[in-house]
């Protein structure tokens, strides 16, 4: 597994490349928007595409899903509990900068379901609080978790946003990611990379 990082959107979200190089197939997480240089790289490694990951339905996450889906027809996948979000410019904060963006294709998964994709398989941790219906994506064979906006590097994420909620997203952290493995390398929307053992030791939130 090789895993790219590209700072996508109109405030630098992290999108991921997750790639296997032994079938030049690929998964997509958190597309805020489809960069030259995103597009660029995937053509000149000649990655066809498997899957989009959404880890939340904030608007700097998914907003460049439909110039993604014009050239890859693949699922996109987000937990059942987003499924209003998504739907609503208002609620996933798109409104606020210009005409708002909505998309009503995600494939919904629930807490616990296993995704087979580009030849990995991801756990679904469903881990509410930054959103109702935010969640992570956990491949345990690889030791590596995809965390959007629930943990940052000695940080969670905000939860002043429509259906936050502090208390859910500092339990969702405590019970459901802490508990992995410490050697868990963690690829987080916002900011640079962490582990479990590094947020365990010190991380403010969680002490």
């Amino acid at each position: 597994m090789k895993i790219k990082r590209f700072l996508t959107g109109m405030i630098g979200t992290n999108s991921y490349l997750i790639i296997n190089e032994e079938t030049n197939t690929c998964i997509l997480v958190d597309p805020a928007a489809f960069s030259k240089e995103l597009e660029e790289a995937m053509r000149e490694e000649e990655l066809t595409l498997a899957a989009i990951f959404l880890t939340h339905g904030h608007f700097d996450h998914i907003m460049g899903i439909d110039d993604v889906l014009k050239k890859y027809e693949v699922p996109v996948y987000a937990h059942r509990e987003e499924e209003e979000l998504l739907n609503n410019a208002t609620l996933n904060l798109s409104a606020m900068y210009g005409k708002g963006y909505t998309f009503s294709d995600a494939v919904y998964v629930e807490d616990g379901e296993r995704i087979e994709a580009a030849g990995f398989t991801f756990q679904v941790i469903y881990t509410p609080g930054h959103t109702k219906g935010g969640c992570c994506y956990y491949c345990q064979e690889k030791s590596v978790l995809f965390s959007g906006d629930t943990l940052f590097c000695g940080s969670i994420g905000r939860t002043d946003f429509p259906t936050g909620s502090s208390s859910q997203l500092v339990r969702s952290v405590k019970e459901k990611l802490v508990v992995l493995d410490e050697n868990t390398k963690v690829y987080p929307g916002h900011m640079d990379e962490t582990t479990i053992a590094y947020e365990k030791r010190n991380n403010p939130f969680l002490s």
